[in-house]
């Protein structure tokens, strides 16, 4: 049965993944903001908070379905993202979608293709990648390596970790923890793979990888 708390031999690990994986920056005015495709409601409630706030005038979603999201937006990550924007009061011609990206490197590559067919793309400076919270080491480590011309700020709907479990308790504990424990291992090897930008080690403890790993299902050091 799905849970919406975490049991107490997860909470430390979880913790520090959750720390970890977000990149803590602060809003600030951008040319466009990216809002990446995923189960989570709250990455269109955000873009559409910060859009209201004049923090960007332009907005691109991007995403297509994933065996996770399917039945939650059957029309696609990205379309329904822009309905929910629109609900919240953003003006349909603010939003272009971005309907095929499956990864976060199809995400920014996708993106970027499309800007530069709507005649934006000379004109971007600085982005914001509004994200799940614990993708949000991952997506900026892409970004930076796909898209080095620009300035990366990265941002997600501000919610306390068991606030966050409790909002897609549907979906369960456990696919928090693959989550954050997949954007983890992902983010950490992503230099050597030559697909995201050098970061610093890891600072968190070796045994929160280990849980992640497990729970994954890979082994360290083996990003899927």
């Amino acid at each position: 049965m799905p849970t919406t708390t975490l049991p107490a031999e997860y909470r430390s690990d979880v913790e520090t993944l959750w720390g970890y994986n977000q990149m803590h920056h602060e809003p600030r005015p951008v040319d466009v903001s990216i809002g990446l495709g995923g189960h989570d409601f709250g990455v269109a409630t955000y873009t559409a908070d910060l859009y209201r706030a004049g923090t960007f005038p332009l907005i691109v979603f991007t995403g297509a379905n994933a065996p996770t999201t399917v039945d939650r937006f059957p029309r696609g990550e990205a379309v329904q993202f822009r309905e929910r924007a629109i609900e919240l009061g953003v003006p349909a011609d603010a939003i272009l979608v971005e309907p095929n990206a499956t990864n976060t490197g199809d995400n920014i590559d996708f993106t970027r293709t499309l800007l530069s067919e709507r005649g934006y793309l000379d004109s971007i400076k600085a982005v914001m990648l509004i994200s799940r919270p614990y993708q949000q080491r991952r997506s900026y480590a892409i970004c930076r390596k796909r898209w080095p011309e620009v300035d990366v700020v990265c941002g997600s709907l501000p919610l306390a970790l068991d606030d966050y479990v409790a909002g897609i308790g549907g979906l369960g504990q456990s696919g928090l923890t693959r989550g954050a424990g997949y954007g983890l291992i992902r983010a950490l090897p992503a230099s050597d793979r030559g697909v995201g930008a050098g970061q610093d080690r890891m600072k968190a403890s070796r045994s929160a990888l280990m849980v992640a790993a497990s729970v994954v299902g890979m082994p360290c050091g083996k990003p899927g």
